[in-house]
């Protein structure tokens, strides 16, 4: 997949993985579609930025004797995520003349 492309995905589908239950960094690349090719590199300034929006809080657990750092969504989290989702139409618009152009 283009680089462009999926950045435009990433946010989404990290909203997407801690929507299904909390989570915390390792475990939501693993989650992560292969497809995305998500590393911590890119995962972590994706968990600041969307908990600085406000559509993710942070709490810390005790894991093996260390604390591991979890995230949940927020309320503006999961609006966010609706968001995203209602505009399926018109995503799915622009993949089909996207494909359109491919076939001629």
């Amino acid at each position: 997949m283009d680089a462009q492309l999926k950045r435009g995905f990433l946010d989404i589908c990290v909203l997407a993985a801690i929507a299904r239950k909390d989570s915390y960094g390792y475990q939501i690349i693993r989650d992560a579609p292969a497809s995305l090719e998500l590393s911590e590199s890119t995962l972590y300034p994706i968990l600041k930025r969307l908990a600085k929006q406000h559509f993710l809080s942070e709490y810390t657990r005790e894991h093996n004797g260390r604390l591991r750092k979890y995230y949940s969504i927020t309320d503006t989290g999961r609006l966010e995520l609706s968001r995203f989702t209602a505009d399926e139409a018109s995503i799915t618009d622009i993949l089909s003349y996207i494909k359109e152009g491919a076939s001629s």
